[in-house]
């Protein structure tokens, strides 16, 4: 019975046709330039590490429900001896034809630690070893809760054949800077016009690719590109959701990790004092800035910075509601008084401050709102004086990534992966490379949960680790979290292709929904 049974799903196997080939995928992004496509040269946001993920392959992946085989089709953890064990996929390939063995592996793993790559953490590993062909081991120093996350499912495996002999990476430009082992190999870059064109790897070890070409074009119209036929994928605000519905789109909507935040210098008078971000929580009325500023489709973030959809998501957090007269009275408390005309002051000096906002990329598109002047007109209606600055991101991040600034509009994802992004948007240690992070290290209570919260490996004990950082960042406010706004895309399905957004994000955690897997299928 058993072997007739095996016998007729063979058959049906069989008889299912093969999902048909597409001539190509077109993506609309409204940014555009996002770095060219390898580890050293991608730009430093999620967009810019999706545009690398379709040339380089992981060891592991994400599809919808969670970890699948990248390069590697299977592995363990050891914990007696501290180290991972990969079994690579003996069919994957190089784009130029060789062989991914595990010496690529172990390459990878010395060169990075030799020339760093900003999207991982190698200070918990101590090497790798090479135990056959297509057996690597990553040893450990201790134990690292996030390694699936942050190095497994995020670290783009190098040839080893090509960059043994780079010494500078950031300045190597050669084509064969960009031959990869992932399910496309990378034909060109235009940066005036922000497109990019990627062509099918017939031979990757997950089979062709669905598209023969996929390719990025830069639209500021999203919609009317979706309508016409020129894009066949897009993120859309909430509002086109149902007009595209009704010209048969698919619909698609993200669980909300990513965060609109308030970043606040708090290295510098009155913003080192909690008692001041406090007050400036108390101020902020976060529905109306999601109202006014996302037409209601949004929402309050925990101020615990991690995601309400989150696993290890506290629910207890403290939370501030909106009330101007205890932001003045905490104000007060550190030697201000209100002026005649209203405006706090101390010494005679009026309590100003600048605010520096900017068109955040959400999810790979650039978006205008009104946070900032929502937001400035909550800190005057208290008694602040607000000069808002409009820039451009780019020009934001560095000031912020300089501490030159009192107060900026910011964003970022990764709020509901792993939960080492609390201490990369939090630390100095973990966050020093980041735009996004707070770079906060004056609780010492919050700096040791951070540290203990890392070498977890007990699931139980770590989410308890994980909601207690969630409360001190809360009473802290080393920034303030805003709101999620609503993320959604469209995509066309008579191309046969559905996408999707990856649970706890691409990598670790970006809420893009361009997924490999998408056309791997």
């Amino acid at each position: 019975m058993r072997k007739t049974l095996m016998a007729i799903w063979l058959v049906l196997a069989l008889s299912v046709p093969a999902a048909a080939q597409i001539s190509e995928i077109r993506i609309a992004d409204t940014t555009g330039d996002w770095g060219y496509p390898n580890a050293f040269r991608h730009y430093p946001r999620g967009p810019g590490y999706v545009r690398m993920s379709w040339v380089f392959d992981t060891l592991v992946w994400k599809d919808e429900n969670g970890y699948v085989p990248g390069l590697a089709r299977t592995w363990s953890f050891y914990p007696k001896i501290l180290a991972f064990a990969f079994e690579l996929h003996p069919k994957a390939k190089w784009h130029d034809g060789r062989a991914v063995t595990a010496d690529d592996v172990v390459f990878t793993i010395s060169y990075f630690k030799k020339h760093p790559y900003g999207w991982i953490s190698l200070d918990h590993v101590d090497r790798a070893e090479a135990k056959g062909p297509h057996q690597v081991v990553i040893r450990l120093t201790k134990p690292y809760a996030p390694f699936i996350s942050d190095v497994g499912g995020t670290m783009p495996i190098l040839p080893r054949h090509i960059w043994e002999k780079v010494d500078q990476p950031q300045a190597f430009d050669a084509p064969e800077a960009f031959i990869g082992s992932g399910p496309y190999r990378f034909k060109d870059f235009n940066k005036a016009q922000g497109t990019y064109l990627y062509e099918a790897f017939a031979d990757h070890h997950l089979g062709r690719p669905r598209a023969e070409r996929l390719i990025y074009v830069r639209s500021g119209k999203p919609l009317v590109s979706l309508a016409t036929g020129e894009v066949d994928l897009a993120n859309i605000q909430p509002e086109m959701a149902e007009p595209l519905r009704q010209k048969g789109m698919a619909i698609i909507q993200d669980e909300r990790g990513w965060v609109k935040k308030l970043m606040i210098n708090h290295k510098k008078p009155p913003f080192d004092d909690r008692r001041f971000r406090q007050a400036l929580a108390h101020a902020l009325n976060r529905q109306e800035i999601i109202d006014r500023s996302q037409r209601g489709f949004g929402t309050p973030a925990s101020y615990g910075l991690l995601s309400l959809d989150h696993e290890m998501y506290n629910p207890d957090t403290p939370v501030y509601a909106h009330d101007p007269e205890k932001a003045r009275a905490l104000i007060a408390g550190l030697g201000y008084t209100k002026g005649a005309d209203g405006i706090l002051q101390r010494e005679g000096r009026p309590l100003k401050v600048e605010l520096l906002s900017s068109h955040i990329t959400v999810g790979g598109q650039s978006v205008a709102d009104r946070d900032g002047e929502v937001i400035k007109k909550q800190l005057e209606a208290v008694g602040l004086v607000v000069d808002l600055v409009n820039l451009e991101q780019a020009t934001t991040d560095s000031k912020v990534k300089n501490w030159g600034f009192d107060l900026a509009v910011s964003g970022h994802g990764g709020i509901s992966g792993d939960a080492r992004i609390l201490n990369e948007m939090i630390s100095s240690q973990f966050g020093a490379g980041s735009v996004n992070s707070a770079r906060y290290d004056a609780n010492l209570e919050l700096a040791r949960l951070l540290d203990a919260q890392i070498p977890e490996m007990d699931v139980v004990k770590r989410k308890l680790l994980v909601q207690r950082i969630q409360v001190f960042h809360a009473e802290d406010l080393p920034a303030i979290p805003l709101y999620h706004p609503q993320s959604m895309a469209a995509y066309n399905p008579q191309k046969g292709i559905q996408w999707f957004f990856t649970r706890g994000g691409i990598s670790k955690g970006v809420p893009i929904p361009q997924n490999k897997m998408a056309l791997l299928r």
